[in-house]
């Protein structure tokens, strides 16, 4: 007599095969003209080059650009924690200007100068004012030295012109 077989019958495939997939991903490109848009832009791959560097080539554009660059250089020396700070304290300010805007029955007398002295007398005023003043500072400082060109202050190299 034969000897029994031991087969065990496979599980049901419940996901789709990488091929499956890779062939309902091209189903789906095809069915929404991304194919036709890939192979129209790389027919006319000259004719893109010439209007993206035509584009590039505008002096608005590349001020723009550098000024873009500038920007990124500038945020980079700001750690992440004193950015997110800042942010979030120029947040809170503008939610109280907002809150103090939207909120009209709540008006004040104005303080007037002598109560204006009386405000900056104050050391907790004066105190939170403080970072306020010397950043006022700070960018009037900066303000009053003679400006150099971006190439010199980042790399420290001279421009030629």
């Amino acid at each position: 007599m034969a000897e029994r077989m031991n087969y065990e019958v496979p599980p049901a495939q419940t996901q789709p095969s990488a091929g499956d997939a890779l062939s309902d991903l091209l189903e789906n490109l095809h069915h929404h003209g991304f194919l036709r848009l890939a192979n129209d832009m790389v027919k006319a791959n000259t004719q893109i080059a010439k209007i993206v560097v035509d584009g590039l080539n505008q002096p608005g554009t590349q001020t723009g650009v550098q000024n873009l660059s500038l920007l990124l250089v500038a945020l980079s020396k700001i750690p992440p924690e004193q950015f997110n700070h800042l942010l979030m304290a120029l947040t809170r300010g503008v939610q109280a200007m907002t809150e103090k805007r939207d909120a009209p029955e709540k008006k004040s007398a104005a303080p007037g100068v002598t109560g204006f002295i009386k405000m900056l007398g104050d050391e907790d005023t004066w105190q939170k004012a403080a970072p306020f003043f010397n950043a006022v500072q700070a960018f009037s400082s900066a303000l009053q030295e003679e400006p150099d060109k971006p190439i010199t202050r980042y790399s420290g190299k001279s421009s030629n012109a």
